[in-house]
């Protein structure tokens, strides 16, 4: 008897001090402190979310959404795919766009049609603005003859061969636009014609002068990082207020600034002049080119790539150099063999943040770049704001997001992310 009450006492279920048992109690507090944890947690994920991941994906969405025909002319397209795109449309087709024409009128819809529509096919939009004037006064067909004498150019087979390529929900035309190439009526990829092969030049630029001002960085930077981690505290506590000055001042400010040392009246050409370097007829042209925004955008990022290589340089300890010299290296290859490797973290830290950074800038290009300075950030800007062309800005913002993407990626297979270190 005594045996099995023992056995039954062994295996009832500890129970806590409120009396319920300790497996649920334990499971409770585990819940409330995930809970609290969530909630904590929770405003950040929801400004990461809506300033950031909501913004990209957004922006992914409009480089192929294409809704402006389809919700301007739905039933035009409809009966479109039943047309054997060899002749002009039939009647009915005229007719019903006519009618959809002075319907899209009042909301407006007409106009984003036209618009759209005149992105792919040039003159669209007077051709429609031409035509819509007439139509409204028209009571009834026929349609299409009527048409045809407000203008040709509704005989244009490849105009109706647009409206029908561009009924789809979707289209990769942005992403053609965006590397110089479009869509024919058929949907065959071409090349633009020259004077509008603008776009991968300046991803091109922008790529060689963000790595500029990265090698610029690097080479102005790396001496600053090691006079900040070999000086006294106290000393190079003060530099470093030098260094984070800028950070302290307007960037618009700054930006300005080197408008007024860099032109050719300038302080820079000025002083040369005054002492006899260059005369009138030879003063440095370094505004409202390349020149300029390599220089301006050099100065402002150059403390990305200082912080970084100084607070790698802090942790290496000054007894490897003394130990290569005492070993019998000289000053030169002690420091090249034994120091710079162990910066490379540094550097690799500062490069990246330097170099996506400036692959985005827009302020700086816009203010000294002049027309042979513009990167790709301009012409997002561009047409986010003047031309309203949001899907091509939107393609042309995904492709500089793929490229950054896949630099960060070489990068990592040939340095390696592991190595990157900020201190």
């Amino acid at each position: 008897m005594t045996a099995v009450n023992a056995d039954q006492a062994n295996s009832a279920p500890v129970l806590s001090a409120d009396g319920r048992p300790l497996k649920v109690s334990l499971a409770r507090a585990m819940f409330r402190n995930k809970m609290r944890a969530l909630a904590l947690v929770a405003p950040l994920f929801l400004f990461i979310f809506f300033s950031f991941i909501w913004p990209i994906g957004e922006m992914l969405y409009r480089s192929i959404d294409n809704p402006d025909l389809r919700e301007g002319i739905p039933e035009t397209l409809a009966l479109l795919e039943e047309w054997d795109r060899k002749d002009l449309p039939s009647e009915e087709v005229f007719a019903t766009l006519a009618r959809e024409m002075v319907e899209g009128q009042e909301d407006r819809s007409i106009g984003k049609v036209s618009a759209r529509l005149n992105q792919e096919f040039a003159g669209s939009r007077s051709l429609f603005n031409k035509t819509l004037r007439r139509v409204r006064q028209m009571e009834s067909g026929p349609y299409k003859e009527a048409f045809l004498q407000i203008d040709k150019g509704w005989g244009d087979i490849e105009l109706w061969k647009n409206i029908d390529r561009l009924g789809q929900p979707v289209t990769p035309a942005y992403f053609a636009a965006a590397v110089d190439m479009r869509f024919d009526g058929d949907g065959n990829l071409i090349e633009q014609p020259e004077y509008k092969q603008i776009y991968l030049k300046l991803f091109w630029r922008t790529i060689v002068m963000s790595l500029m001002v990265t090698v610029a960085c690097i080479a102005l930077g790396y001496p600053i990082a090691y006079l900040l981690a070999t000086l006294p505290m106290r000393t190079s506590n003060l530099l470093m207020i030098m260094v984070l000055l800028p950070f302290w001042t307007s960037l618009l400010v700054r930006t300005t600034s080197w408008i007024v040392i860099l032109g050719r009246e300038g302080v820079l050409n000025e002083t040369l002049v005054w002492l006899g370097i260059l005369t009138d007829d030879s003063r440095l042209d370094l505004m409202f080119n390349e020149n300029g925004v390599v220089i301006a955008m050099t100065h402002i990022l150059l403390p990305f790539m200082v912080l970084p290589l100084y607070s790698v340089m802090k942790t290496i300890p000054p007894s490897y150099m003394r130990a290569a010299l005492s070993l019998g290296a000289n000053p030169v290859v002690a420091f090249w063999r034994v120091y710079v490797p162990q910066t490379v973290p540094g550097i690799g830290a500062g490069s990246i943040l330097v170099f996506i950074v400036a692959i985005g800038y827009y302020i700086t290009p816009a203010l000294v770049g002049g027309s042979d300075g513009q990167m790709i950030s301009n012409l997002i800007a561009y047409h986010m704001q003047k031309s309203l062309n949001w899907g091509l800005a939107a393609a042309l913002g995904t492709i500089l997001l793929a490229g950054v993407l896949i630099l960060y990626w070489l990068y990592n297979k040939i340095v390696g992310i592991d190595n990157m270190k900020f201190g």
